[in-house]
């Protein structure tokens, strides 16, 4: 069964839901014929490189809503993040475009690390920090997940795998996926946003009793 997944790195309820689906996919009797597939999505196509300044204005501003209303939702997210077991650290967090992380994250796929590196680049961004737009950190991270450097590389400095962000990004919006995260569940169920681990467990559960034999 498979399980396509859009989502972007500096999107922290993509995190949530990240371990939220974990967690309903543990206890998934068949869970072994489950292939999940992380497809590119970018919460900001525009952001510069590295963004500086202050993160909370910009949220405030994307979002038309005061500071405290920002703080607000800061310790809403860092709370779910919390009970889903996640050290979120919001206020240290380096924002920036995600395209070259979306990138290696095919190169990923293509050796069969797409979760690995995944889970590097949010915890990375998320507690620990990095400014994840940053070519230098991208191409650590990828080498902490065992990516060969040579191809690592390659991809940063050229536009290999461009053209596969931009399919997923053309397919999210042909689904109606407005934002993320997006879960569709062996390409007829779909389920958006970080939801509680007991709907992704319902889920799993109808579409695998719907398989033919």
């Amino acid at each position: 069964m498979r399980v396509d997944i859009w989502s972007d790195v500096v999107c922290p309820w993509c995190y949530v839901g990240k371990r939220r689906f974990e967690a309903a996919l543990a206890r998934f009797p068949h869970r072994a014929g489950v292939d999940v597939h992380w497809r590119s999505f970018e919460l900001d196509p525009r952001a510069p490189r590295r963004r500086d300044g202050d993160r909370l204005g910009h949220l405030a501003a994307k979002y038309g809503i005061d500071r405290e209303q920002a703080e607000a939702m800061d310790r809403c997210i860092t709370e779910a993040g919390r009970e889903a077991g996640l050290d979120l650290r919001l206020a240290a967090t380096q924002g920036g475009n995600t395209f070259d992380a979306h990138r290696l994250l095919h190169l990923a796929a293509a050796h069969g690390r797409a979760g690995d590196l995944k889970e590097r680049l949010l915890r990375a961004h998320f507690t620990e920090g990095e400014p994840i737009g940053d070519a230098a950190v991208l191409a650590r991270l990828a080498g902490d997940v065992g990516l060969p450097a040579a191809e690592v590389d390659d991809v940063l400095g050229g536009d290999r795998y461009a053209d596969a962000v931009r399919a997923d990004e053309r397919l999210a919006r042909d689904l109606g996926a407005g934002a993320v995260p997006f879960f569709v569940i062996d390409e007829t169920y779909g389920v958006a946003g970080a939801q509680p681990s007991e709907v992704f467990l319902n889920v799993l559960e109808r579409a695998w009793s719907e398989q033919p034999d």
